[in-house]
């Protein structure tokens, strides 16, 4: 059962890109990681639908705070933006049907807070000015896959 996330790149990615864990992209994180018995093409249908209207989404990143179950993943926390909250419920909303647990508290959206995780070297500062342009579906493969992280789609968002 696949495991997957809708992520907005920093920089943009191609479909068929791949990355081990440590070397992800910078991005913001739109919709949690969710598992499907749907096929990437299903989802990616899905995403298509509920976000070809949209348009590019500029964000302010915000003050470093650390997340993760152990409160151990640095992240600079994106200030709040309603058209990036909107996204996120947009595709929430699309892609529960697909979810095989879509009342997972992570992926419902209680508590979404959009950030970017520092990587190695690679951050955001506060105050940075992230203009989001495209969204990209990537299957979570698990750490230990040699593959890393894969990109199964990529999508514009239009010009505002």
């Amino acid at each position: 059962m696949p495991r997957l996330v809708v992520v907005l790149p920093l920089e943009p990615l191609r479909t068929g890109d791949s990355f081990a864990v440590p070397d992800w992209p910078l991005h913001v994180t739109v919709v949690p990681p969710f598992k499907t018995d749907f096929t990437p093409v299903d989802v990616a249908a899905a995403i298509t639908s509920a976000a070809s209207s949209l348009t590019a989404l500029t964000a302010i990143a915000g003050e470093d705070e650390m997340f993760g179950r152990g409160d151990d993943v640095p992240v600079t926390v994106v200030t709040a933006n309603e058209e990036l909250s909107g996204l996120h419920r947009r595709l929430v909303d699309a892609l529960r049907p697909l979810a095989a647990s879509p009342e997972e508290p992570t992926f419902t959206g209680r508590g979404f807070r959009a950030h970017v995780t520092m990587k190695q070297n690679r951050r955001v500062h506060e105050g940075d000015t992230l203009l989001l342009r495209q969204i990209a579906l990537v299957d979570m493969a698990p750490r230990s896959d040699s593959a890393g992280r894969s990109v199964l789609a990529t999508f514009a968002l239009g010009q505002a």
